[in-house]
C-alpha cells in the first residue's frame, strides 16, 4: 500500500534537507530530497539530545539546512537549540521563520496545527489530485484537500492509543493496553476483553474515516483518494479497502514540499500558496 512520491515539478527543489517534525509524543527526523525521504527515524519529543544526535547522523549526506516544524511548543526551544549545537547548522522553523505555503479556506484566526497543513501539503505533492489525508498519531486527523491543493479542514478524533487509555482510566475493570499489541489481522469478534478493546479502537478509527470520507465526497461531488500516515496508520488501516495508500513519512515529505514551494516563489513562481 506504500506509495513512492513521483515529485511533480512544482515541488522539486535541488539539495537535501534534514527535516524534523516535532509532535506531541514523538519527533520524526529524516533526510528529504525531491520529496523522497530516506534514513527516517523517530525518537521521543522529550529527549532533545536524542533528536539532535539522530539529525547529526545525517550530516554525511551534506544537507543544506535543518528545517523544523513543531506542534509541541514546550519541547521546541530545547530541540532547536540541541539541533544547532549538535549539527553546527542553521535551523529554520516553519511557521516561525517561514510560512507553510498551502492555500486554505479557514477563517481567521487560523488555529489548525502545522502538522495537519504539512501532511496535507505532502499528500497533494504525492498524488497531485484531490485527496483525504488521515494522520494516525496521538490524535487521528482526517482532512480534505481539493484538486487545486486547497486545504478545507477536517476532523480531529482520539487516536487508537488514546482511546485505549481513556477506557482503562475511566473504567477501572478494563486493562491497560498498548495499540502496538494489536494482532494483524484482527478476528471479527472480540472473544477476550483485550481483543474486544483493540477491535473497538480499530473499528472506531475506520468507521470515523468512512463517515467523514462520505461527507467530503458529497461536498466535492467525487470520491477523493484516501492516504494514511502516522505511527499507527498500519495498525489501524492495513488492509482497509477504503484507504488506497499508506505513506509512512508524509509529514517529512510535507516539510520538503513546503521548502520547494517557497524556493519556487522566491524564483518567481506564480503558484498560490
Amino acid at each position: 500500500m506504500d506509495q513512492t512520491p513521483s515529485g511533480s515539478s512544482e515541488f522539486n527543489a535541488p539539495g537535501k534537507i534534514i527535516a524534523v517534525a516535532v509532535n506531541n509524543t514523538n519527533t520524526s527526523i529524516g533526510l528529504v530530497e525531491n520529496l523522497s525521504v530516506t534514513r527516517a527515524t523517530s525518537v521521543p519529543s522529550g529527549s532533545p539530545d536524542h533528536v539532535a544526535k539522530a539529525a547529526a547522523g545525517l550530516l554525511d549526506a551534506d544537507p543544506e539546512i535543518v528545517l523544523l516544524a513543531s506542534v509541541n511548543k514546550a519541547a521546541t526551544p530545547a530541540i532547536a537549540e540541541a539541533l544547532r549545537h549538535e549539527t553546527g547548522m542553521s535551523v529554520q522553523q516553519l511557521g516561525e521563520d517561514m510560512p507553510v505555503p498551502i492555500a486554505h479556506t479557514l477563517p481567521d484566526p487560523v488555529t489548525t496545527g502545522l502538522d495537519r497543513f504539512l501532511v496535507a501539503l505532502g499528500a497533494f505533492a504525492v498524488v497531485g489530485q484531490a485527496c483525504i489525508v488521515v494522520d494516525a498519531g496521538t490524535a487521528l486527523t482526517c482532512d480534505f484537500v481539493d484538486g487545486q491543493g486547497v486545504f478545507h479542514g477536517g476532523a480531529i478524533i482520539a487516536g487508537g492509543q488514546l482511546m485505549l487509555e481513556a477506557l482503562a482510566d475511566k473504567a477501572p475493570a478494563l486493562p491497560s493496553l498498548q495499540i502496538s499489541d494489536m494482532p494483524s489481522p484482527l478476528e471479527p469478534f472480540g472473544k477476550t476483553t483485550d481483543h474486544a478493546m483493540l477491535l473497538g479502537a480499530q473499528a472506531a478509527a475506520r468507521g470515523a474515516v468512512r463517515y467523514l470520507a462520505e461527507r467530503y465526497a458529497g461536498f466535492y461531488e467525487a470520491y477523493p483518494q484516501i492516504i494514511a500516515t502516522g505511527g499507527d496508520a498500519r495498525l489501524l488501516f492495513e488492509d482497509d479497502d477504503l484507504v488506497e495508500s499508506i505513506v509512512p513519512d508524509l509529514q517529512l515529505i510535507g516539510i520538503g514540499a513546503a521548502r520547494s514551494k517557497l524556493i519556487g516563489k522566491a524564483d518567481g513562481d506564480d503558484d498560490e500558496g
